[in-house]
């Protein structure tokens, strides 16, 4: 890829909240200027992170998890819920829509950890795997004008706060052909007891470089609370609205599992309309599953005028998931 045509960037987080560190990044995805591309390196304390569109009950031990001093966050983006600590390393890719480029992007990735001597490959929809287990879990997010990808590196985490505090279906197990979490992922250090999450931060920054800095040297700048405040940002994370929202009676339930994630549909019935729909999912698009959500608001609860309107948002990127969930209702509706 030239790489000489754009301003790079590489900015660490100083801090370990995860309120703060999603607030850095949403402010960064917000301002990220024209043919700009920034690495942002951050870690978080005890933290569980949502996907955007997860049911925090369905997906962790919350009270728990609270209880032992751990935060719940959740992240713009879609996808699974994640365990942080500060054993792990997350990562993200923050650009100019115009530059985005998956392989190249994951090519960072793979590439830091092989110069820490790992082999690597990106799997599936979104894991990074080495010695056939995971290692990192990515998932993205666009508007208009920008896109970033993030993901996490796990380095010496606590698997066993992993396992404990997060819960997985047993759906998304099988699918995966395995029988637990704890024997699905793995950190670095198991495979290479040299590796720090210090040295991990050091090869990504050069790898970065060597692929997006166009041979020069950009200087790292550390940001934090003090140096960067981002109190309305930071006022929206950590708000019980944004963690956990409003969890309202539905009169009806379906859920089941693609090959693209779960989907939770939730629907509340008023004289034949869909008086209001949440949809929860580990879907990657989560934009296209709010989408979903609101376009079955007002609709009569007929299966006919279901699979008309969500065949009005149909295009080349979600037609897989329109037709999976148009067929899997018409299997649950009959009229």
């Amino acid at each position: 890829m030239p790489n000489n045509t754009f301003d790079t960037k590489i900015i660490c987080s100083s801090s370990n909240d995860p309120w703060y560190n999603l607030s850095l990044e949403e402010h960064l995805f917000s301002n990220v200027n024209k043919n700009q591309f920034i690495l942002y390196l951050w870690q978080n304390d005890n933290t569980i992170v949502l996907g955007r569109n997860q049911n925090p009950w369905k997906e962790c031990k919350c009270k728990s998890f609270e209880k032992d001093n751990g935060k719940i966050a959740r992240r713009l983006s879609g996808g699974g819920a994640v365990f942080h600590d500060l054993g792990n390393l997350n990562f993200t890719f923050i650009m100019d829509k115009n530059l985005h480029n998956l392989n190249t992007q994951l090519k960072v990735v793979l590439n830091a950890v092989r110069y820490l001597g790992i082999e690597t490959e990106f799997s599936g929809r979104n894991d990074i795997l080495a010695n056939n287990k995971k290692f990192s879990g990515n998932a993205f997010y666009e508007d208009d004008f920008s896109y970033y990808h993030h993901g996490t590196i796990l380095i010496n985490s606590n698997i066993d706060k992993l396992t404990k505090y997060l819960k997985v279906s047993k759906e998304k197990i099988s699918s995966k052909g395995i029988n637990s979490v704890s024997s699905r992922v793995i950190n670095l250090k198991t495979l290479n007891p040299d590796i720090s999450v210090h040295s991990m931060k050091i090869s990504l920054i050069k790898s970065f470089i060597e692929i997006y800095g166009g041979g020069g040297n950009p200087s790292v700048e550390y940001v934090n609370e003090k140096i960067l405040p981002l109190e309305k940002l930071y006022k929206k994370y950590s708000s019980w609205e944004w963690i956990y929202g409003e969890t309202p009676r539905f009169d009806i339930n379906f859920v089941n599992r693609f090959t693209w994630g779960e989907i939770d549909l939730n629907l509340k019935l008023n004289n034949g309309l869909i008086d209001s729909a949440v949809i929860y999912s580990d879907a990657i698009d989560s934009k296209l599953i709010k989408n979903i959500a609101s376009n079955l608001s007002a609709l009569p609860f007929k299966i006919i005028e279901i699979e008309k309107n969500l065949n009005s948002i149909k295009d080349e990127k979600n037609i897989e998931i329109i037709d999976d969930i148009i067929n899997f209702l018409k299997t649950k509706l009959s009229f």
